[in-house]
């Protein structure tokens, strides 16, 4: 398999943590050098770990993994999407709790294991293809962090530009991935 194919499969993979990197942008009043290191790391570090999970499972496992995997993917989407719109939705008044920050805690974990599973799959095709699973592993996770801090910093302009709207539309931005996730699992 050619360096223009696995960069094409980095890059496919990436898209559902750069837009999750992108309502994570919006959410965050400022976002830091912490913020996109955080989620950069955690997201590229999960999806390069998840073709390698595969790739060791190999085929004896897919039949069971693919049987669900969608739906994990749907019901965190679903989760964090609906909280972020519930939090924007809510009274900010002084004194209130502030929407929290997606970049830690199990906001964090569940974001960056929604966003990777498809890189399972992928793991375990590259297995039942013969391919070495290293260096593919590697471009994955380095192009998601790359894509992650650039949907980060464009979202954070957008939510600077837009305010509590754009919001909500980060939120119904993961419920719209995680639906689209399981019509993608449907029509193949």
């Amino acid at each position: 398999m050619g360096w223009p194919t696995l960069l094409g499969i980095a890059v496919a993979l990436a898209m559902d943590a750069f837009a999750v990197a992108l309502g994570a942008g919006i959410t965050l009043t400022s976002v830091t050098p912490r913020h996109l290191f955080r989620l950069g790391f955690h997201f590229g570090l999960f999806q390069a770990l998840m073709p390698v999970l595969g790739w060791l499972a190999g085929m004896s496992i897919h039949r069971w993994i693919s049987a669900f995997d969608h739906w994990v993917a749907f019901v965190l989407l679903v989760l964090v999407g609906v909280r972020m719109i519930r939090e924007a939705g809510s009274n900010n008044a002084p004194g209130a709790k502030r929407p929290s920050d997606p970049t830690r805690g199990w906001t964090l974990l569940v974001l960056s294991v929604a966003t990777s599973i498809d890189a399972l799959a992928v793991g375990l095709s590259l297995a039942a293809l013969g391919v070495a699973i290293w260096a593919p592993a590697l471009l994955i996770g380095i192009v998601c962090a790359a894509l992650t801090v650039a949907g980060m910093l464009l979202g954070s302009k957008i939510g600077a530009l837009w305010g509590k709207k754009v919001e909500i539309f980060g939120g119904v931005l993961l419920i719209l991935i995680g639906i689209r996730i399981l019509a993608d699992h449907f029509q193949g």
